[in-house]
């Protein structure tokens, strides 16, 4: 894939994300996804598992998009406890290397005051880029 980094001169290396990416190819825009399963149910309601929920859903609109993990090159997090968030910091990135693995996507974490689907405690969405053949 055909994805630089952009890391302004004597800025050090951000942890677990860049800064910026740039890249060229075919797109593919996957829309919040919440840690429910593919029939809408919400299996818990703590937020570990659900965002493992959530990042094996985007892989599994990636991958019918044709995409694979690897093609991220944005993610935005929605999460409704900065507080919790960061504690299960350690979970979180665990999962994330075992579903999405390691890459150098631009990523921005918010913290909101309420998601549409009420017991959702995260929601992620993901813009994917599938490289130009050279």
């Amino acid at each position: 894939m055909s994805l630089q980094t952009l890391l302004p001169p004597g800025w050090p290396r951000p942890k677990g994300y860049a800064n910026g990416v740039t890249a060229r190819g075919r797109m593919v825009f996957v829309a919040g996804m919440v840690g429910w399963d593919a029939q809408g149910h919400f299996h818990s309601r703590e937020l570990v598992p659900q965002v493992e929920q959530a990042l094996r859903n985007i892989v599994a609109v990636l991958h019918e998009g044709g995409a694979r993990p690897e093609h991220i090159v944005r993610m935005t997090w929605y999460v409704l406890d900065k507080k919790a968030y960061m504690q299960a910091w350690p979970q979180i990135g665990r999962l994330f290397r075992d579903i999405i693995g390691s890459y150098n996507a631009a990523m921005t974490a918010v913290e909101v005051s309420g998601l549409m689907e009420e017991p959702a405690q995260v929601e992620i969405e993901v813009t994917a880029l599938i490289s130009d053949p050279d």
